[in-house]
């Protein structure tokens, strides 16, 4: 329990993937204009990679891994599916995203509306499929430390994607240089926010 624990501190902190490794980047910045949608979207990416990052952690481990087919038996203990690790995983990204559209669009229309484009581009957002390739190459000893990995990463990117959408909200009633307005402020608050996560660096796990 304790193992659970550290993997899913360092995943949200740690190695926030925002502020550690600034992946999802895209989404991050397009959507964190208010903290309802960034809410929404934060919510859908920790059910996807709830979800996917597990199940990739399956299919790589009984059928794409180096010996992987073994249990089919001996013939087939040789046999390295590795190379299809990127198409397998994109493909169950993939169709969790497109379950999580249609949930969302079905129970929530007014978010499924500002969300826009940016749901279905979970899809390719990279902090998913960085999720799933994370796991594969820390190798955990099995499905439940994937799985708290995988919610662990999507906590993190919530937290990130909340945290810089109520700032957001409140600069707008700042004095901040026509220069800097937008995006630019946001780039700036957003390094920021990474040099104070650095300091979960400190924490021994």
């Amino acid at each position: 329990m304790e193992n659970l624990f550290d993997i899913f501190i360092k995943a949200v902190f740690v190695e926030n993937m925002i502020f550690a490794y600034f992946l999802g980047m895209c989404s991050y910045l397009a959507v964190s204009r208010t903290v309802e949608t960034s809410t929404g979207l934060g919510l859908a990416v920790i059910f996807v990679l709830g979800i996917t990052v597990p199940a990739n952690y399956l299919i790589n481990n009984f059928l794409l891994a180096d010996g992987a087919l073994g249990w089919l038996g001996s013939t087939f203990a040789s046999i390295d599916l590795s190379f299809l690790s990127f198409i397998m995983f994109i493909a169950v990204i993939a169709s969790m995203v497109q379950l999580v559209e249609m949930v969302i669009e079905k129970f929530s229309p007014s978010l499924y509306a500002n969300l826009g484009i940016f749901l279905p581009l979970i899809a390719v957002n990279c902090a998913i499929l960085g999720g799933s390739l994370f796991m594969q190459e820390r190798s955990y000893n099995n499905i439940t430390e994937a799985t708290v990995f995988g919610l662990g990463s999507g906590a993190g990117w919530f937290l990130a994607i909340i945290a810089i959408a109520a700032i957001r909200e409140k600069i707008r009633y700042s004095n901040v240089p026509p220069a800097l307005r937008g995006l630019g402020i946001t780039y700036i608050i957003t390094g920021l926010m990474g040099i104070a996560f650095m300091a979960f660096m400190g924490i021994e796990l």
